[in-house]
């Protein structure tokens, strides 16, 4: 269930029987046809566990179960919107950052700090960026929100990619992920993160960057 791309803010989604998707609440801008939108309770395609664990991890963005026939606009905030294809991968991101996704994509959450050790945990606590993350897994659509438009970086085993943690949006792919510091501890007495802090991420896929330091 692909999502056409309107204008950089909004998105559309055709909805047909037997399917559905899901999507923030409040995030349906107008639709056509015969479709139905009620609140999920059961965490998506990762079920009850899926919730319960998205719940313990602050991940628990309200979604929407999007089903019927017919044609759905999607935006929120004035958000600029990213379109990202899976296909059989897993994307890493945060749960307010989705708009829609497939509803034939499994959801889950994952522990940050499982990547980066310690400095997964440092990166939770002086970022911003939740220790936990959400998950989806498997072939479909999912349209991300970003500020300032997004770009897509490849992450090779030869080439790592550096992101200031605040425009980091999404990746995907056999990802490891760590923050490192730009500046020495004694360097960084009275100044904010900014640039002293840089995530770094290493192996093979991809990396999706905001331009703006602005959280949603």
């Amino acid at each position: 269930m692909p999502f056409r791309e309107i204008n950089s803010k909004m998105v559309e989604a055709r909805i047909e029987p037997g399917q559905r998707l899901f999507s923030q609440r409040g995030a349906m801008l107008a639709y056509t046809g015969q479709v139905s939108f009620t609140p999920n309770i059961q965490g998506g395609q990762g079920g009850l566990a899926s919730m319960i664990g998205r719940r313990v991890a602050g991940e628990a963005t309200p979604l929407m179960t999007v089903e019927g026939s017919g044609t759905v606009m999607f935006g929120h905030g004035g958000h600029h919107i990213q379109v990202i294809q899976l296909a059989g991968d897993t994307l890493y991101v945060e749960a307010d950052r989705l708009l829609a996704f497939d509803g034939t994509l499994e959801q889950g959450t994952m522990f940050m700090g499982s990547q980066g050790g310690v400095m997964g945990m440092v990166r939770g606590q002086v970022t911003g960026q939740g220790l936990f993350t959400t998950t989806l897994r498997g072939h479909g659509s999912v349209a991300v929100m970003a500020h300032g438009g997004v770009i897509e970086l490849p992450i090779t085993p030869q080439r790592p990619v550096h992101v200031d943690p605040q425009a980091y949006v999404a990746h995907h792919g056999e990802v490891r992920n760590k923050l490192s510091t730009a500046l020495g501890w004694r360097d960084m007495v009275g100044r904010g993160s900014g640039e002293a802090f840089q995530l770094e991420l290493s192996g093979s896929g991809a990396v999706y960057v905001q331009a703006s330091e602005e959280k949603l």
